[in-house]
């Protein structure tokens, strides 16, 4: 495995100096409190570097899409299992089955991927050669019933790419990894409501496992291809199966497809929600009991100015002491870039202002090329999953490729170090 130092601005953060230290020896009035919170967790982030777990860049083997990690706790009392889904990539939105590969030294070394059976390509019923796929998928540990849940959706395909006109309506589906290793065969998390006639799903999102076991999440959803709309959900699951319980009022951007893969972290007792969007925005939004959200505001910086994102993810990177936001942007260096899909940032969200702070911004995952004279050459990264893999550390885990080079690129890990334990990880 591969490592390489990120550079990155002057960390101010000392030992002697801990987030209470430097918030009792500034001297600030109460309408820049918040802001000032926000930059001292910046101090959080001790280091950032990066680590190529799979290479293709020159094209001799699979290019590893969708990598999404999980902690599980190790089998009487040893080291913790970081369990990753992952699926080759031969083209726009074509993905192979579903594969999972295991670490147990902290991401330093990771066995071969194998396929989950559940997860892979079955034929459709009543459809002559329509093959269901699954991509999309997170996994999660659920400490209740000791099993990971991996959820993802189901994708539909007629020989070797990826055709709007042969997708029929979309859902989730998922499956079951139980304590002894075994996987549960496929199932749909199932909604009967008609804003969902065309497609509902969580594909790409943050979830939360509540104390009682009961996850909270969060639906993009509409009726016809544009205009989706994305809400609250609560599900209960038992280890086995998954239901929707109840499903929050929606909110709605009547441009393009809408709302899209919505991501939710709890922070400070309350819930946020990330947006992904079409109109050259991202958006975020927060509630109280994880269904009904507060109206949807753009990110900007603290000072109002308006971030460029366009039409791409964003992930939460939650620390007990300090709520990030992992993202792309529109940048000088990125012009020509697809989407802007290079580099990954990292910033401190103000959670009272529900913005980002400028001076906290640093990148995660470098842009490696020319993103302005020769954007062919930059692998696109905006397809990421965020990890708390310890307490000492955190991970973003992402896939690389390059549409105009027969979809070549690196499967990347980049580890955050925590200046303190993050408290959230045990």
């Amino acid at each position: 495995m591969a490592l390489l130092v990120v550079s990155l601005p002057k960390n101010r953060y000392r030992p002697s100096m801990n987030r209470r230290t430097f918030l009792s020896t500034a001297t600030v009035g109460a309408s820049s409190l918040a802001s000032l919170d926000a930059r001292s967790e910046a101090l959080l982030i001790q280091s950032i570097t990066k680590h190529a777990v799979r290479r293709n860049r020159d094209g001799s083997g699979t290019t590893w899409f969708h990598p999404r990690a999980c902690m599980v706790p190790g089998d009487k009392g040893g080291p913790p299992i970081a369990l990753m889904t992952q699926q080759s990539i031969g083209g726009s939105d074509y993905f192979g089955p579903v594969h999972a590969s295991e670490s147990s030294d902290l991401g330093r070394t990771w066995s071969p991927p194998k396929g989950i059976p559940a997860l892979g390509w079955h034929p459709v019923p009543g459809q002559d050669g329509l093959k269901a796929g699954v991509c999309d998928v997170v996994p999660q540990y659920h400490p209740q019933t000791g099993t990971v849940l991996a959820l993802g959706h189901v994708v539909f395909y007629r020989g070797a790419r990826y055709s709007s006109k042969e997708q029929l309506a979309r859902y989730p589906v998922y499956a079951v990894r139980r304590k002894d290793g075994s996987w549960s065969e496929r199932r749909i998390l199932k909604w009967d409501d008609p804003r969902g006639d065309f497609i509902y799903t969580n594909n790409c999102g943050q979830r939360v496992v509540l104390p009682n076991g009961d996850i909270l999440m969060s639906f993009t959803f509409g009726p016809e291809s544009n205009h989706r709309m994305v809400a609250g959900v609560l599900c209960s699951f038992d280890g086995e199966h998954l239901k929707v319980k109840k499903v929050g009022p929606a909110l709605e951007n009547k441009h393009g497809r809408g709302l899209l893969e919505p991501s939710i972290t709890q922070f400070r007792g309350r819930n946020f929600m990330t947006i992904r969007a079409e109109d050259g925005r991202g958006y975020n939004s927060v509630s109280d009991d994880g269904l009904n959200y507060a109206p949807k505001k753009s990110w900007c910086w603290e000072d109002g100015t308006p971030i460029g994102m366009s039409t791409t993810q964003q992930h939460w990177l939650t620390h007990s002491d300090g709520l990030f936001l992992v993202y792309t942007r529109k940048d000088k260096s990125n012009s020509g870039v697809v989407r802007w899909r290079s580099p990954l940032w990292v910033a401190a969200v103000d959670p009272e202002k529900r913005c980002l702070v400028r001076e906290t911004e640093r990148v995660v995952l470098p842009l490696v090329g020319d993103g302005v004279n020769e954007p062919d050459d930059v692998a696109l990264m905006g397809n990421f999953h965020v990890t708390n893999a310890s307490p000492d550390e955190s991970w973003v885990t992402v896939g690389e490729w390059l549409p105009s080079r027969k979809a070549r690129g690196d499967l990347l890990l980049a580890k955050i170090r925590w200046a303190a334990p993050n408290r959230l990880v045990r």
